[in-house]
C-alpha cells in the first residue's frame, strides 16, 4: 500500500484555503464598494440643489444691481426693465433641493424656447457676484445687458420693451462646486407690468440625466 504524499496533500490544502480566502476577500471588497457607492450617493443627495420658480405666495424680493438700480421680483415671477441704456433682468427662485445652490452663469434667448437644444457651457455668461440660494428657501437671480454692441442686446431690448416672452437658462451647482444643473426658465408677461416665471427643463451636467 502506497504511503500518502503528505507534501502534496499539504500543498493542495494550502491552495484550497487560499482560493477560499480569495473568494471571500473578493466578495467583501465588492460589498464594501457597494456600501461606499451608496454612502456617496446619499452624501451627494444631501448636497444636491434644484432651482424652480418661487411660489406665488412667497414674499417679494428687492434686488439691487451694481449701479444702485433696484428691481422687485414677486413670488412666482420676476422683473425686466430697460432703463438708461441698460437691460435689467431678475427671477424669484426657490431651491427645492436639499443642498445650497450656487449660480455659476446664465444665458438668454428672446422668445420662448421649449426644445432640448443645448448650447454648451461656453454660451453661459458668468455671474458678476456669487448668488447663493439656501435649501428649501427662496432666493433670486439677476443679470443685465449693459453693452449695446452685445449681439443679444437688441433681442433683449425688444423682448422687454414690447413685453414678449423670453428664455433664461441658469447653470448652478452645490456649494462644493459639483453636481451642476442647467435649468431653463421662461419669463412671460402678465398684464401691463408683471412678469411670471416658469421652469420647463432641468438638465444634469456632471452626472447622468434621469430621462
Amino acid at each position: 500500500m502506497a504511503k500518502p504524499d503528505w507534501a502534496t496533500i499539504a500543498s493542495l490544502a494550502t491552495a484550497g484555503g487560499t482560493l477560499v480566502l480569495a473568494v471571500s476577500t473578493f466578495a467583501s471588497v465588492r460589498s464594501a464598494n457597494r456600501a461606499a457607492r451608496a454612502a456617496e450617493r446619499s452624501l451627494l443627495a444631501g448636497l444636491r440643489p434644484l432651482l424652480t420658480p418661487s411660489r406665488l405666495q412667497d414674499a417679494e424680493q428687492k434686488i439691487m444691481f451694481a449701479d444702485q438700480k433696484w428691481l422687485k421680483a414677486p413670488g412666482g415671477g420676476g422683473d425686466a426693465q430697460h432703463e438708461d441704456g441698460v437691460i435689467y433682468l431678475a427671477l424669484s427662485l426657490r431651491n427645492a433641493g436639499r443642498g445650497i445652490a450656487v449660480v455659476h452663469g446664465w444665458r438668454f434667448a428672446g422668445g420662448v424656447i421649449m426644445n432640448d437644444q443645448d448650447l454648451g457651457w461656453a454660451a453661459f455668461r458668468p455671474q458678476s457676484r456669487d448668488l447663493y440660494i439656501p435649501a428649501g428657501d427662496i432666493g433670486f437671480w439677476q443679470g443685465a445687458f449693459r453693452d449695446p454692441a452685445d449681439p443679444q442686446f437688441g433681442d433683449a431690448a425688444e423682448a422687454v420693451t414690447k413685453r414678449q416672452g423670453m428664455t433664461i437658462e441658469l447653470c448652478y451647482g452645490d456649494h462644493e462646486g459639483g453636481q451642476r444643473v442647467e435649468t431653463r426658465f421662461l419669463l412671460l408677461p402678465r398684464g401691463e407690468d408683471q412678469w411670471i416665471a416658469s421652469a420647463s427643463r432641468h438638465h444634469n451636467v456632471d452626472r447622468p440625466d434621469p430621462r
